[in-house]
């Protein structure tokens, strides 16, 4: 997959049409500088936009492999633009993530995408919900924290944890963060 062409692509078309979105998963944390391989491109967006969105990505060749009320997958025939998933926002606590959303620089470009707070607690709801990937995403945790610890909302992070019962990680994650020269 070429991500910079992708991006270039799905990007100049959600400006056009005021989709609201923020990168998140593998390729997020690179731009945040956590290097990550992954093979797709993940989006949190507006679930009033998957209108939007559906006509975007099958007028630039995408077709629909996936789609529910909350997630929706699109897989190309060309390899260089790979596949890209989407999910979607409309709870209260989902649109305050995109909401709080933060701008980078990018190849030139601005993307949005979620603040290292907010992607601490979507991988943190993956490896919950899927314990196969909770190494991975553990990992990833690990290293926002490692890298942020000294910019990041304890507050927020917190309630993530807490929302999934995980105290005992929140605790065990902010000391070894804070502890890190």
């Amino acid at each position: 997959m070429d991500f910079k062409v992708t991006l270039q692509k799905i990007l100049t078309e959600f400006d056009q049409k005021g989709v609201r979105y923020a990168l998140m998963g593998g390729f997020a944390l690179g731009v945040l500088g956590i290097p990550r391989t992954t093979v797709d491109l993940d989006f949190l967006v507006n679930r009033d936009d998957a209108t939007h969105i559906a006509q975007i990505m099958q007028q630039i060749g995408y077709e629909c492999a996936y789609q529910s009320e909350n997630v929706a997958q699109y897989i190309s025939a060309l390899k260089i633009f790979g596949e890209v998933d989407f999910l979607y926002a409309f709870r209260s606590s989902a649109l305050a993530m995109l909401n709080r959303a933060v701008e980078k620089e990018l190849s030139g470009k601005t993307i949005k995408v979620l603040r290292v707070e907010d992607i601490i607690g979507l991988k943190l709801q993956a490896a919950v919900n899927n314990s196969a990937r909770f190494s991975q995403d553990w990992a990833d945790i690990e290293a926002l924290a490692d890298c942020y610890k000294a910019e990041l909302d304890w507050e927020l992070i917190e309630g993530y944890f807490s929302l999934f019962e995980r105290q005992d990680l929140f605790q065990s994650l902010k000391r070894k963060a804070l502890e890190t020269k």
